[in-house]
């Protein structure tokens, strides 16, 4: 039961959208601008910097929060269920007719609760990989493909890196139009 409720509140809070928050602040309907995504990239061509910065620290802070809930609640490796959960919630939101983003920043906000080294390390090439390259998707693509190997050699249990692949995957099968667009040449930055 206290799992059950654990993974519950987990999937609610990753449902917050705060993009959608933001932009609704704003006056603007973010699903029906852009992309039509609700995270941070759309957030930034649409709204802005200070903007962007306010969703990409909020939707982090939901996955770290949900990470901790499960760690904090059942233990170490059940943070990694509840940070899933949360990811689940970004994508598919109950409070907002289960349109979200990708879950990218939920993800890494709750694996650097989880492992902060390793959260750490995936912000810097996520936001590396953004300046120079300017394309939010790829720094994404690759801080996935990266999760994984980092959570194997951390010493963390096989349970706990097998839910960290399932995380993983998760968001990489929502960037499934984005690694068309960049296989294709036709990949937007973050500035267009």
């Amino acid at each position: 039961m206290k799992d059950t409720a654990a993974v519950a509140i987990a999937y609610l809070v990753g449902s917050v959208s705060f993009g959608i928050v933001v932009a609704s602040i704003r006056g603007i309907d973010i699903r029906s601008v852009g992309s039509g995504n609700t995270g941070t990239s759309n957030i930034f061509r649409t709204l802005g910097k200070k903007s962007a910065a306010i969703v990409l620290l909020g939707d982090g802070l939901k996955g770290a929060l949900a990470a901790a809930i499960g760690s904090v609640w059942i233990g170490d490796d059940f943070g990694w269920v509840t940070l899933l959960a949360a990811v689940v919630g970004h994508s598919f939101p109950v409070w907002h007719r289960f349109k979200g983003g990708k879950s990218v920043a939920t993800a890494i906000g709750g694996v650097a609760v989880l492992v902060p080294w390793v959260g750490a390390i995936l912000a810097v090439i996520w936001i590396a990989i953004l300046v120079v390259w300017r394309t939010a998707s790829i720094g994404s693509l690759v801080a996935m493909a990266l999760l994984v190997p980092l959570v194997a050699v951390s010493g963390h249990s096989t349970a706990a890196t097998g839910w960290a692949a399932g995380i993983a995957v998760f968001v990489v099968a929502r960037h499934s139009d984005n690694v068309r667009r960049l296989v294709n040449s036709s990949e937007r930055t973050v500035s267009e």
